[in-house]
């Protein structure tokens, strides 16, 4: 999907100053906790998440995000916005809840980034087949 996409989908705005509207992102994951976004993303994912700190773009290179969305109306201070900058990520921004915005996405085709498959296998070795 590409961000000109994505920014429809979720009445989105661009934070960054300049963004290719015609990158294409291929999954999508929603998160607060860095910790997750690390163990459970894979490179080309849309992040979102409610965290405006420097540390989601330093997370989000890390785990080659290509791009993040603010959501809940969050904007980044001015250090975010430039290490994004620096590191040529693009920002988004979206007035919807983290789970409004993932599943306005999630609804237009948007695949999740495989967390489901991980956690089915532990529900599986946790409770059973059923």
């Amino acid at each position: 999907m590409k961000l000109r996409e994505v920014l429809d989908i979720i009445d989105g705005k661009v934070i960054s100053e300049t963004v290719d509207l015609d990158m294409e992102v291929q999954m999508g994951c929603g998160a607060d906790l860095m910790s997750d976004v690390l163990a459970f993303t894979h490179e080309g994912t849309l992040l979102m998440s409610g965290l405006t700190n420097p540390q989601v773009v330093r997370t989000a290179e890390m785990a080659g995000i290509k791009a993040i969305v603010f959501v809940r109306g969050k904007i980044p201070p001015p250090e975010t916005v430039a290490l994004a900058k620096e590191k040529g990520i693009p920002l988004l921004a979206s007035k919807y809840t983290m789970f409004e915005t993932c599943g306005r996405l999630y609804q237009a085709g948007l695949p999740s980034c495989g967390l489901f498959e991980l956690t089915l296998k532990k529900w599986h070795e946790a409770f059973g087949s059923e």
